[in-house]
C-alpha cells in the first residue's frame, strides 16, 4: 500500500501549528499523490484554466470551503499564489490548506515575505526507506538505480527516457520560467557533469571550459541548482582550527537515479553501493531534519567524516556512511574526537539488524541502520 505514512504524519503534525502547509519538492517527487491520499480532501489542480478562474475571486472561493481540508496543487501557476494563501490564513483559519508548487518558488523573497509566519513548510524529498517499504520494494539496488521519484521507482523497465523527459521539463518550466537563463546547452552540460561528479569537491574552474562558460556563470548555475533543490552544497564544518579544511564545498545530486543515469550506470556493481548509500543516507537526513544545515569534516592530513550536524548548544552529531558495518575504520573518528570530544558518532550501515555500540579504546561508536534513524534526532542517547 503506497501510503507514505512518514509524510502524512508530518503534515498532520504541522497542521497542529498552522492552517497552511507549503509542500515543496522537485518535479515528480509525489506531491500530487500525497495530497490525494488524504481522505475527504478537496483537490484543485491550479494548472487547469477552469480552476484558476474559480480562484479569481479568492474570498468567494474560500467561503464555499469553510471547515474543509483542501489541496491547491501547482499553486505557482496562479498569477499571485501568495494572495489566496494570505487571505486564507488571515480570514479563513478554519480551512486547512496543503499548497504544492515548485521547489524554486519558496526561494523568491516576495513569496517568502508575504507568508512569513503564516505557514509551515514541508520538503518532500525523493523516496526514503520507509517509502520504498510502503511501495512494496525494499531492493536498494533498484532504489539507487531507478531513483526516488515514485514514477521512476515504479517503472517495470529502466526509466532511461523518463530522466531525459524530466530534464526537458525542468529546463522549460523551472529554469526558463523562473530564472530566465538562455544558454540551454551550457546549463545542461553543467548539470550533467556535476551530477556525474556528485559527492566530490566543487571547483568552478574545472567546469568553465567544457560548459563554454565563465567561472562566474558556473557559480551562478550552481546557485540555481541549489535553489531548485536539485543540488545540495555540503560545506566543510570547522571551528577555524589551523589544521581543518574550511573552503572546499562538496556537491551532491538530489537523487541517486539521476546520479547513476549521468554516470552511465545501467547496472550496479557491489563496489558502487557504498557511494550511493552515502547519497541515500544524506537524503534520509534531509527528510528528517527538513533543513540543509549539514557539513562534512576534513583535516589537511585527509582524515574525513561524511556528515557533521551542529545542533547549537548540544553535542555535535557525526555520521559515517558504510554499506557494511565491517568496512568501518575508527581512525577518522579518533582524530575527529581529538578536536570535538563531546561529539556523538554514528555509523549507518544497511546490514545492521539492531543498533549496537562498540568501544575503540577510550571512545564508543554507535552502529545502526536507517530503520531507527529518527531516534538520532529524538533521543541521541537511546543506543547504548
Amino acid at each position: 500500500m503506497k501510503n507514505r505514512l512518514f509524510w502524512k504524519n508530518a503534515i498532520e503534525e504541522l497542521f497542529k501549528e498552522k492552517s497552511i502547509i507549503w509542500l515543496t519538492g522537485v518535479r515528480r517527487s509525489g506531491k500530487t499523490f500525497l495530497c490525494k491520499s488524504f481522505e475527504g480532501i478537496d483537490y484543485f489542480d491550479c494548472e487547469l484554466p477552469r480552476i484558476r478562474r474559480m480562484m479569481e475571486d479568492p474570498e468567494s472561493f474560500l467561503e464555499s470551503l469553510r471547515g474543509r481540508r483542501i489541496a491547491l496543487d501547482e499553486i505557482h501557476r496562479l498569477p499571485n499564489p501568495s494572495e489566496i494563501l494570505k487571505i486564507a490564513t488571515d480570514h479563513y483559519p478554519d480551512i486547512q490548506i496543503i499548497a504544492t508548487g515548485s521547489s524554486t518558488l519558496s526561494a523568491f523573497a516576495k513569496f517568502k515575505d508575504t507568508l512569513t509566519d503564516r505557514k509551515r513548510e514541508l520538503w518532500l524529498t525523493p523516496m526514503m526507506l520507509s517509502d520504498a517499504e510502503s511501495f512494496g520494494n525494499t531492493d536498494l539496488k533498484h532504489r539507487f538505480l531507478y531513483g526516488g521519484l515514485p514514477p521512476f521507482f515504479m517503472s517495470v523497465r529502466y526509466p532511461e527516457r523518463n530522466f531525459q523527459d524530466w530534464m526537458d521539463a525542468f529546463w522549460a518550466k523551472d529554469i526558463q520560467e523562473l530564472f530566465r537563463l538562455e544558454k540551454r546547452y551550457s546549463f545542461q552540460k553543467f548539470f550533467e557533469l556535476i551530477m556525474a561528479q556528485s559527492g566530490g569537491i566543487f571547483e568552478a574552474n574545472s567546469f568553465a571550459s567544457p560548459c563554454e562558460a565563465s567561472r562566474t556563470t558556473i557559480s551562478n548555475y550552481l546557485k540555481v541548482l541549489e535553489a531548485t533543490f536539485t543540488m545540495h552544497i555540503i560545506r566543510p564544518f570547522n571551528s577555524k582550527r589551523q589544521n581543518e579544511i574550511i573552503s572546499a564545498p562538496k556537491v551532491y545530486g538530489f537523487d541517486t537515479g539521476f546520479v547513476c543515469y549521468h554516470r552511465g550506470w545501467h547496472e550496479l556493481r557491489n563496489e558502487d553501493m557504498g557511494y550511493l548509500w552515502e547519497h541515500f543516507v544524506l537524503n534520509e537526513i534531509f527528510a528528517h531534519r527538513q533543513i540543509r544545515d549539514i557539513g562534512y569534516w576534513r583535516d589537511k592530513q585527509g582524515h574525513e567524516i561524511d556528515f557533521v550536524i551542529d545542533r547549537k548548544g548540544q553535542p555535535l552529531i557525526a555520521i559515517e556512511c558504510k554499506w557494511r558495518d565491517k568496512d568501518f575504520d575508527p581512525t577518522n573518528a579518533r582524530v575527529f574526537l581529538r578536536h570535538y570530544d563531546k561529539a556523538q558518532i554514528y555509523v549507518v550501515s544497511h546490514n545492521v539488524s539492531h543498533p549496537y555500540s562498540r568501544k575503540y579504546g577510550d571512545f564508543t561508536i554507535k552502529f545502526m541502520n536507517l530503520a531507527g534513524f529518527d531516534n538520532i534526532w529524538r533521543n541521541s542517547d537511546r543506543f547504548i
